[in-house]
C-alpha cells in the first residue's frame, strides 16, 4: 500500500471510530466511513490481547495482504479500519481473507454482481 492509502494518525482513527459504521464477525471488526477522495485508505489495529509482537505482526501482514489482493474489487472513496479479534491469532490467510470479504459484502463495499 502506498503511504497516502494508509491511516496512521490516532486522530484519524478516532474520527472514523466516532463517525463510521462498524460491522464484525468472529475474526475481524470493520469500521467504514466515506471519504471525499477517489482512493480507499486503510488502518489496521491489533491489540496486545491478540498475542505477542510476533503474532500481532503476522496478523497485520495477513490483513494487509488480503486487502492488497482484493482491493481492486472494492468501491472507491472509503476509509477502512480493520481491528483483529483474538481468534485472528490462530487464523490462516484463507480465514482472514474470507472474513474480510464477508465484511465487505455485508457493508456494501463490494459491488453487487
Amino acid at each position: 500500500m502506498k503511504s497516502e492509502e494508509r491511516i496512521k494518525r490516532n486522530s484519524h482513527f478516532r474520527y472514523i471510530y466516532n463517525r463510521g459504521k462498524s460491522i464484525s464477525n468472529d475474526t475481524l471488526v470493520l469500521y467504514t466511513l466515506k471519504n471525499k477522495k477517489d482512493i480507499n485508505r486503510v488502518g489496521i489495529s491489533v491489540s496486545k490481547k491478540v498475542g505477542n509482537s510476533v503474532i500481532r505482526n503476522k496478523v497485520k501482514r495477513l490483513i494487509r495482504e488480503s486487502y492488497r489482493v482484493n482491493s481492486e474489487s472494492f468501491n472507491k472513496g472509503y476509509d477502512f479500519i480493520f481491528i483483529a479479534r483474538q481468534r485472528s491469532a490462530s487464523a490462516d490467510y484463507n480465514k482472514v481473507e474470507s472474513a474480510m470479504k464477508h465484511l465487505m459484502r455485508k457493508s456494501g463495499i463490494i459491488p453487487k454482481e
